[in-house]
């Protein structure tokens, strides 16, 4: 350990600890703009400068490693001088409209300006002035607001190595955007949203459905809403509940009050969608052909694929993810059943993901579902709506498209789909139940996850992995013919759908671990943990889909893949 001195306060640390984080293990709050947990720490906003006694410059707290016997001072009258000065430039070529901001009252530049009272500003000339770039189906991108912190960037070409964003041109006419002038949507953007969840300020927000939704709810139509695994343990989040907490029941009741006059669990199409991979993948597994097989519950992941990896693409299961098997439902099994035009439906889908706006765009899912609200746009709508979520009494989802299991709840974490489907493909090749231990290989925040499992007497290696380029290192085994697995999950997502670009603010570590707590609780507790016991599922089957990847449940459960340049 290491002893040192932070406003006079004797504090300790480890070797290699940054001076900001010490200093916030002992509560004193540093401002920072650039820092984010996920990326190398390069001191790029100056916002977080400290003062250290025996050194002449300030020094940027989030790369500065503590040292034996330091004394800092976080808010000595130089440096509050310094970030004054900093802010003051920031704000000299920003988009000050706050008020219509989307990100009004959860912005850090905000917060920063209203913290070291600034209330005008010094500095003056011209200003950059960009037109929005809305082409986007699911991300706004608007560089009036953007401070260069570059943490979009990093999180896209890093992080996800996508590169669809990065920094262009040079000096003032610097900018966040596209290479070759090109837009959002003609770029190799795949719609994660984790630029979103990195932007500190409005400069990248989701593209809202809204006003959309509200028009539905005003109309004579009948209105479904569905909804996805993780969005009973982050939507809380919103109505200031601490992370983790769940609301399955607020929730549907919430809903109702909005308007929508069925509302339905995705739930129950993650246990169908097990049923059927599991199906894939013990015939893949029986005939050792097209092995690895790849779970294919993430849009963004597809996309990503089919820009990138489209000769592997053969690997991928051909099943819709949930969100794509429900809303097939909706509007052919359960239009049948009440007797209306599918036309006739306003189906929502309610999903932790910006990608899910890009999916429903599809061509082969084209006429199914009609909107798609993200947790955020979820929380909005209730506040504008007036529906006093904290207060309202909990109520279950509707039948016949209700009704779900443990194995469904764990889809909204990483490892989730990969233990769900294990749990079924353990019992349908042994009837045998896998050991609790075999799960938590799977169930940890690590990047990539792997488990050996023996299943029927035969070896099975299972991988989990999260982030689109530890995507892109198993997929590029594959190519070369060295990747060691059986079945594997991707999610493009950090922490998966928990960690979604429609997800509440922040996203750190601690709070992704807390929102999958929720998750395994919710499974934990519930009577049923398979898929392929969910009785309501059995009964679709039996009444509508036939056989377990049988025809009639391929037409409207599964889909294909195609190559794609960048659109």
């Amino acid at each position: 350990m290491i002893s040192l001195k932070i406003n006079n306060i004797d504090v300790k640390g480890k070797e290699g600890d940054m001076i900001l984080d010490v200093a916030k293990r002992y509560g004193i709050d540093i401002p920072h703009f650039c820092k984010n947990d996920r990326l190398e720490r390069i001191g790029a906003c100056r916002i977080c400068v400290v003062e250290a006694k025996g050194q002449q410059k300030l020094i940027a707290s989030c790369c500065t490693p503590i040292r034996e016997g330091m004394e800092i001072n976080t808010h000595s009258r130089r440096v509050m001088e310094a970030r004054r000065t900093n802010m003051e430039l920031l704000l000299a070529n920003h988009d000050l409209n706050c008020v219509t901001c989307k990100k009004n009252l959860s912005c850090k530049l905000q917060r920063y300006a209203e913290e070291m009272m600034i209330d005008e500003i010094t500095f003056s000339g011209d200003k950059r002035l960009y037109e929005v770039d809305h082409s986007s189906i699911s991300i706004r991108r608007d560089n009036n607001k953007c401070i260069l912190c570059g943490q979009c960037t990093r999180i896209c070409n890093d992080i996800q190595t996508v590169n669809a964003i990065g920094i262009q041109n040079r000096g003032f006419h610097n900018k966040i955007a596209p290479p070759f002038g090109m837009n959002m949507h003609e770029s190799a953007c795949v719609n994660c949203g984790q630029c979103v969840i990195a932007c500190p300020t409005g400069a990248l927000t989701e593209k809202s459905d809204i006003q959309g939704v509200i028009d539905a709810l005003r109309s004579d139509k009948f209105l479904i809403a569905q909804t996805a695994p993780s969005i009973r343990a982050t939507l809380g989040e919103c109505f200031g509940m601490p992370p983790g907490t769940p609301v399955t029941g607020k929730m549907v009741t919430a809903l109702r009050e909005a308007g929508f006059d069925k509302v339905f669990d995705t739930d129950l199409a993650a246990d169908i969608c097990i049923i059927e991979e599991a199906t894939e993948f013990i015939k893949r597994f029986k005939e050792n052909k097209d092995l690895p097989l790849i779970t294919t519950c993430c849009p963004a992941w597809i996309k990503f694929g089919e820009q990138f990896f489209f000769e592997e693409l053969h690997h991928m299961s051909s099943c819709r993810s949930p969100q794509a098997i429900m809303a097939s439902l909706i509007k052919t099994y359960y239009a049948e059943k009440i007797g209306k035009k599918p036309e006739d439906i306003v189906l929502v889908d309610i999903m932790p993901c910006t990608a899910k706006k890009f999916e429903i765009k599809r061509p082969e899912f084209t006429g199914e579902a009609d909107f798609v609200l993200t947790t955020v746009e979820l929380g909005k709508l209730f506040k504008l709506l007036n529906v006093d979520f904290i207060n309202l009494e909990e109520s279950d989802f509707d039948n016949p498209l209700g009704e779900s299991t443990g194995a469904a709840a764990i889809f909204g974490h990483t490892g989730g789909v990969m233990e769900a489907a294990l749990r079924t493909a353990a019992d349908w090749l042994t009837g045998e139940d896998l050991k609790e231990i075999d799960y938590k290989k799977i169930r940890s925040m690590d990047t990539l996850k792997e488990a050996e499992l023996t299943i029927g007497g035969k070896q099975i290696k299972a991988c989990v992995v999260h982030t689109l380029g530890e995507a892109r290192r198993l997929l590029e085994q594959i190519r070369q013919g060295t990747c060691p697995y059986h079945f594997i999950e991707i999610m493009a997502c950090y922490g998966g759908c928990i960690g979604g670009g429609g997800q509440p603010l922040p996203t750190d570590k601690e709070r992704l671990i807390k929102r999958t707590k929720a998750l395994i609780d919710e499974d934990e507790h519930k009577d049923i943990r398979k898929s392929h016991h969910n009785k309501s599922a059995i009964k679709l089957y039996k009444e509508y889909l036939g056989d377990f990847g049988g025809k009639k449940a391929h037409k409207l459960l599964h889909t294909e893949y195609y190559k794609r340049d960048y659109v």
